[in-house]
């Protein structure tokens, strides 16, 4: 089995206003970050045996449901588990 971690988040041109609340938060609290963005994160394990058929089921779930392509951009990473 292979468990896909997706990370997704809003396009660069996009603005995040939860992003900058949050940065805003932390500069009150004497924390000080360049930038901040949210994002989602989401796990999905698959019965595949080989990365790359689990990257194309993946990549169909971020296409159709997971990822809204004109605001947001994704990313996966892949682990093999038993």
């Amino acid at each position: 089995m292979i468990k896909a971690y997706i990370d997704v988040t809003l396009k660069k041109s996009i603005l995040d206003p939860q992003g900058t609340a949050v940065k805003k938060g932390l500069e009150k609290l004497g924390l000080y970050a360049e930038d901040v963005r949210i994002g989602k994160h989401i796990e999905v394990v698959l019965r595949e045996d080989k990365i790359e058929a689990a990257r194309e089921k993946i990549d169909e779930m971020c296409r159709r449901l997971l990822v809204n392509f004109e605001v947001e951009t994704y990313s996966v990473r892949f682990e093999v588990i038993e």
